[in-house]
């Protein structure tokens, strides 16, 4: 018999065992619903598990610091090179980050839907490498005049060329990242207790990377931009992402690929399922047979969603749907119901989320930021705070956490997702009340030196106090943001994982979103009438930055209650109540 090559590579007889015992064997080195590279049943033993997810992380490195090495210093390419205004440069950063944080959900929907993982990481990287070429050479077209650059406008050539690859990168990356973690997370067997621990922990090491790529590229390419060449500082990202495509290529062997299954969950018939569960949600069986098939759901998902089980009950479909397997993938469809209250209730922290690279910085800027006599720290600097603390952590996490909560749980993570969430959201509300108490000493001592009334003096206080909510923050995240990550991948349907950890991404797009509408509406109300500009005036040492932070420590505390809530009655595929 001949199987189906799921990357078309090539298409290889399957072998067919000679015994009773080869067979028994085969089966059990084998996993469901999973193949290799040629098409045949993937084996345990040979394929998956870290020697390909090491393959998988480098990638995913690469392409975080090509994004940062080109985003984190693009307004001021853009003021500088292109000689934009302020406030066009900044208008333009944002269309590019919104552009690029919806972008995903395309991604994700190409991948699920129609090319798989693998084709679709495969193809964005080769567009993204061509995109970061033509960012090179549109930073080489720059004006070869004898007159001053500062007199010197580019080129229409240069301007087209450059904002082309500009969004060609925010196209390209868009598939490339929900794809990416995705298909890393399915190299591990959530079905076997030892794999299990493993793919926790691939998430854990995944963030590790993920936080060390931007951050090398803050230290190393925004240098290199400044002080050195523009062509250099793009082209550095393009030839890394090369090399990881190729790097990344090689493990295509030990690679294992999710059998596509076009008859169950596809994004196109998600809608008709819910739209027939909906039709028979007033339809009350009593028939046998449809005891029999809710005897085999899942009671606690069942009894929040039984209008769907009545879509397994339709008269003329019931001999289709006998089987026990197929009632079990109704039951994971409703995880996507079930996802949304942890979504939402997710949305706060995100808002938190958005002030570490505004807010938090803008604190900063005032204070005293000097290191020993010759030294100043830029304020930005600031935000490499957060990502240290990611990476000091997440091998604590991993390597100490887990395995004393382990003793304690039993469980292979230590603790549950939900649970790991929950701190992160405690860890989110301390640090929320520790930027407002420090806050509050700042505007203190501005006012007891009488630096209230100048916007930009510099507080006598050093920007050390600033370090606590810095790292307590980047503590949560290794907390909530790898907990919510692993939550949206495991509990979706296999079919549509990638879809899942899209919406995850869509819960810090719409928190930043939310942050500005916050922000934007308190500062109208709270400017309105005031001679000194409301809670974010333009002079600090006059604004109220401490009372916002109350206030979204209050959010927090909110949002931790009713996902707390929602966390206890939340019911795991396949298993019980939370016990979160």
């Amino acid at each position: 018999m001949a199987s189906t090559d799921p990357i078309g590579l090539a298409i290889i007889p399957a072998d067919i065992p000679s015994s009773d015992e080869e067979v028994s064997a085969c089966h059990h080195d084998t996993i469901d619903g999973v193949v290799d590279y040629q098409g045949l049943p993937a084996k345990r033993s040979q394929s998956g598990k870290w020697k390909s997810a090491y393959f998988i992380i480098g990638v995913g490195v690469a392409e975080r610091f090509a994004y940062f090495g080109v985003g984190s210093n693009l307004i001021t390419y853009l003021t500088g090179h292109l000689r934009q205004s302020t406030a066009v440069a900044a208008a333009n950063v944002n269309l590019w980050t919104g552009a690029g944080a919806m972008l995903p959900l395309v991604g994700a929907f190409v991948a699920d839907s129609f090319l798989g993982r693998y084709r679709t990481i495969v193809v964005a990287s080769v567009i993204y490498i061509l995109a970061l070429g033509l960012l090179t050479i549109s930073a080489m077209l720059n004006c070869q005049s004898n007159i001053s650059m500062q007199s010197c406008s580019p080129s229409q050539l240069q301007v087209i060329l450059f904002f082309f690859s500009l969004y060609l990168i925010a196209l390209s990356q868009g598939a490339h990242k929900p794809c990416i973690v995705a298909f890393g997370a399915d190299q591990f067997d959530g079905q076997d207790s030892e794999e299990s621990r493993s793919k926790s922990s691939f998430f854990n090491w995944w963030y590790f990377g993920l936080c060390a790529g931007p951050l090398s590229a803050l230290l190393v390419l925004n240098y290199i931009q400044d002080n050195l060449s523009w062509a250099l500082g793009f082209g550095i990202p393009c030839s890394s992402l090369a090399v990881a495509l190729l790097v990344f290529l090689l493990g295509t062997k030990t690679y294992r690929y999710k059998v596509k299954d076009e008859e169950k969950f596809s994004v196109s018939n998600i809608g008709n399922l819910f739209a027939k569960g909906a039709k028979y949600r007033q339809f009350v069986p009593s028939s046998k047979s449809s005891e029999g098939v809710h005897a085999t759901v899942n009671e606690a998902r069942s009894k929040q969603y039984e209008f769907l089980n009545e879509a397994l009950l339709e008269k003329d479909d019931l001999e289709k749907y006998k089987d026990v397997s197929e009632v079990c993938e109704f039951e994971e469809l409703k995880s996507l119901k079930d996802l949304f209250p942890i979504w939402a209730t997710s949305l706060a922290y995100a808002v938190v989320f958005a002030q570490t690279s505004t807010l938090f910085t803008e604190q900063g800027v005032t204070m005293d930021k000097s290191i020993g006599s010759g030294f100043v720290l830029p304020a930005a600097s600031l935000q490499y705070l957060t990502g240290i603390s990611i990476i000091l952590f997440a091998p604590i996490y991993d390597r100490i956490f887990v395995p004393l909560a382990r003793t304690i749980t039993g469980r292979p993570s230590g603790i549950t997702k939900l649970q790991r969430i929950g701190i992160g959201m405690v860890l989110c509300t301390a640090s929320m009340i520790i930027a407002a108490l420090v806050e509050r000493k700042r505007l203190q001592i501005a006012q007891w030196n009488g630096l209230a009334g100048l916007p930009h003096a510099t507080v006598p206080m050093s920007f050390w106090w600033l370090v606590p909510q810095y790292i307590l923050f980047g503590i949560a995240d290794v907390f909530t943001v790898v907990g919510l990550q692993e939550l949206f991948y495991d509990q979706m349907p296999s079919e549509l994982k990638t879809i899942g950890l899209s919406f995850f991404l869509s819960i810090f797009r719409i928190g930043s979103f939310l942050s500005s509408f916050l922000i934007s509406s308190i500062e109208r109300f709270t400017s309105t009438g005031s001679r000194v500009g409301g809670w974010f005036s333009s002079n600090l040492n006059l604004a109220h930055l401490d009372y916002f932070y109350w206030l979204l420590a209050g959010f927090s505390m909110v949002e931790f209650l009713a996902f707390l809530y929602h966390a206890n009655s939340y019911a795991y595929n396949g298993q019980g109540r939370s016990t979160a």
